[in-house]
C-alpha cells in the first residue's frame, strides 16, 4: 500500500471554538497532478476507514485502468479529523472549561482541515469530490462550505442531517463500550453496527440458522470475528469522536436547511441511494436529493448499506460517469436504478463490512 503523507496545520479551529494545534492529517495522494493542477479526485473515507484503502475503493474502484483511472487522475483520501489513522494533534487548554476525552468535532470540521490540505497543494478546484457514509455526510459539507472548490460531486449512502435512527443506533453504541469497557465494549459497538450495515434478508440468505465456529449460531460467530478485528485494529476514543460527528452533521444548520445549504454549488450534485440499506435507508437519500436538485442513482443490491464498499460496477459506473459528463451526470436529470450484474467475488466477500479498512485471510 502507498505510504501515507502528513501535512501539518499549526492552529486549527474547531466549530466548538476549541483550538487545535500541531495538526498533523495523514493522507495518500495516488498518481499524479498535471501541470494544471485540474485533475484531482477528493475522496473522503468512512467511519473506520483509512487513506490506504482510498475509501475502501483501491483496486476496484481507483486503480490504473479502473473507473477512477490513476493514469489519468491523481487521488487524495485524508485522513478525517478524529480518525487514529495517522491524523494526531495538540489541545490548548481553555480557561475555566474541563476537556472532555476528546474534542468535539464535526463533519464541517473535516471538511475544512480537508480544504485547508488542497490548498497546500495549490488545487485550487477538484474534478470530483466524493466518499460514502460518513465519507458521504463530509462531501455534503464539502459542497455546502467550498462551492467553487469543485465541479462535481457524488454522495454514497448518506443522509442529510442524521437522523433520530442513526443516532440512536450510535448511542447504543456508546452505552456498550461506557458499560463493557473499552476494548469489550468497542467489540460489542462494532456488533451493533455490522447489524445495520447489512440487509436482514442477506444475512438470512447468508447464516440462516447455520452453526458457528465455537458458538451456537453462524452469526454469532460473524459477528465475534467483526467484533475482534475492530479492536485489533483501532482507538476506542477516535471511535467515540466519530461517532460525535455523525451525530452533530446536519448541512442546513445555520445555512437555512440542507436545500438552501446545497443550492450554492452549481456543479453537478448526485446522491446515491441503496434499495436495502437500513441504516440510511434510500428514500432518506432520494428526499434529500429532490430537495436539494440533485442527480438520483439508485444501487439495487441486496447487501445493505455496505454496498456502497461492495458493488464495485455500479459504483464504478457512477463515478466514471461523473467524471466523463458535461453537463448533468450522464446527460440525465432523472433518477436511474443500477443493478449489480453478478454476485459477489470472493475477494469482495473478504473485504466486507463497512469500515473494513484491511482484507483479511478469515471469512467475514
Amino acid at each position: 500500500m502507498t505510504a501515507p503523507r502528513v501535512h501539518i496545520t499549526p492552529r486549527f479551529a474547531l466549530e466548538s471554538g476549541e483550538i487545535l494545534r500541531d495538526v498533523r492529517q495523514a493522507y495518500v495522494l495516488e498518481g499524479a497532478l498535471n501541470a494544471r493542477r485540474d485533475n484531482l479526485v477528493l475522496v473522503f473515507h468512512s467511519l473506520t476507514g483509512s487513506p490506504e484503502t482510498l475509501g475502501g475503493w483501491k483496486g476496484s474502484v481507483i486503480g490504473p485502468g479502473k473507473a477512477i483511472d490513476t493514469n489519468k487522475w491523481a487521488v487524495l483520501c485524508p485522513n478525517l479529523l478524529g480518525s487514529c489513522y495517522g491524523t494526531t494533534f495538540e489541545r490548548i487548554p481553555r480557561k475555566g472549561r474541563i476537556a472532555g476525552a476528546h474534542p468535539t468535532i464535526t463533519t464541517r470540521d473535516q471538511a475544512f482541515l480537508a480544504e485547508v490540505l488542497l490548498s497546500e497543494l495549490r488545487v485550487e478546484r477538484a474534478a470530483l469530490v466524493t466518499g460514502g457514509s460518513l465519507g458521504g455526510m463530509v462531501t455534503l459539507e464539502w459542497v455546502a462550505s467550498f462551492p467553487e472548490r469543485t465541479s462535481r460531486a457524488v454522495v454514497f449512502a448518506a443522509p442529510a442531517a442524521h437522523s433520530a435512527w442513526a443516532i440512536g443506533w450510535n448511542h447504543v453504541q456508546r452505552q456498550a463500550i461506557e458499560a463493557a469497557g473499552p476494548a469489550a465494549g468497542l467489540a460489542v459497538a462494532r456488533m451493533v453496527g455490522m447489524l445495520t450495515y447489512r440487509s436482514p434478508a442477506e444475512l438470512e440468505n447468508r447464516f440462516q440458522r447455520l452453526p458457528g465456529e465455537g458458538e451456537t449460531f453462524a452469526i454469532q460467530s460473524y459477528l465475534t470475528h467483526h467484533g475482534a478485528k475492530l479492536v485489533a485494529r483501532f482507538e476506542v476514543q477516535s471511535y467515540l469522536a466519530l461517532l460525535d460527528a455523525m451525530d452533530a452533521h446536519d448541512v442546513g444548520r445555520g445555512r437555512g436547511g440542507a436545500a438552501a445549504a446545497l443550492s450554492v454549488f452549481r456543479g453537478r450534485l448526485a446522491a446515491v441511494g441503496i434499495t436495502s440499506d437500513v441504516l440510511y435507508p434510500e428514500e432518506e437519500v432520494r428526499r434529500w436529493a429532490r430537495a436539494a436538485g440533485a442527480e438520483l442513482r439508485t444501487i439495487v443490491s441486496p447487501h445493505g448499506h455496505d454496498a456502497f464498499l461492495l458493488e464495485h460496477g455500479s459504483v464504478g459506473t457512477v463515478l466514471r460517469e461523473a467524471l466523463e459528463a458535461n453537463g448533468t451526470l450522464a446527460g440525465e436529470t432523472g433518477e436511474r436504478a443500477l443493478r449489480a450484474l453478478s454476485p459477489l467475488s470472493p475477494e469482495a466477500e473478504e473485504e466486507e463490512g463497512e469500515r473494513e479498512s484491511f482484507s483479511s485471510a478469515a471469512a467475514p
